[in-house]
């Protein structure tokens, strides 16, 4: 008896359109930043932490790229790209408007680890975006209690920033010393933006300066 063939499925087109258009679930940030006075309150607060059980998962310089969108669609979007410690890795990260609940500021966030910053900034670039400006960054990474929380050294001041839960930040800042009645609506992007515009800086750089590794090693 021969084998009876069995009909081929067919793929439909609709099937994979439908597929394509599945949107990816966003991740919603809620944070509260704050500005302290100096040196000294990181100090104070890098104690607490580690009083209290917090790890440092990471220390990072960071080299922030802000871009402007090329039409009507992209003007409510925050699209940032960061080099890490020199590079050639960064991550690329999108966020929307901004609401406040509490004063936590709340916002969705689309976020993507890159290998290679200079191919990124160059497809970005071919899609219409262009660099507006530029900040550095020093940031230490900790964790509490499922809270992240970074103590940021930028330009213009020291900071402290937390993000988690929306419910448990307000609890958390003020345990810290912190009253989420001064957290800071701005974002770094902005601040820095106010700050540059101050100074009258000179035009932004169009590319990533990328630290070769053998050079970093020195």
């Amino acid at each position: 008896m021969g084998c009876e063939r069995r009909p081929r499925k067919r793929y439909s087109r609709s099937v994979a359109r439908r597929r394509l258009r599945t949107p990816r679930d966003r991740t919603i940030e809620a944070e509260l930043k704050f500005r302290v006075a100096s040196v000294r309150d990181h100090a104070k607060l890098r104690a607490m932490l580690l009083k209290r059980g917090a790890k440092l998962t990471g220390r990072y310089k960071e080299d922030n790229y802000r871009f402007n969108g090329p039409g009507k669609s992209t003007r409510n979007t925050t699209l940032r790209l960061r080099v890490l410690n020199g590079g050639p890795k960064g991550v690329l990260t999108a966020k929307g408007p901004a609401t406040f609940a509490g004063g936590v500021k709340i916002r969705e966030e689309t976020e993507v680890e890159v290998p290679d910053v200079h191919a990124t900034l160059d497809l970005l670039q071919q899609l219409g975006f262009r660099v507006g400006w530029t900040y550095p960054k020093r940031r230490s990474y900790w964790m509490l209690d499922g809270v992240a929380i970074t103590l940021d050294v930028l330009d213009f001041g020291w900071f402290v920033e937390l993000e988690g839960p929306a419910e448990v930040l307000p609890e958390m800042a003020r345990s810290l010393g912190l009253d989420p009645a001064n957290a800071l609506k701005d974002s770094y992007s902005v601040m820095a933006r106010k700050h540059q515009k101050a100074r009258k800086p000179t035009k932004s750089p169009a590319t990533p300066v990328v630290i070769p590794p053998e050079a970093a090693a020195h």
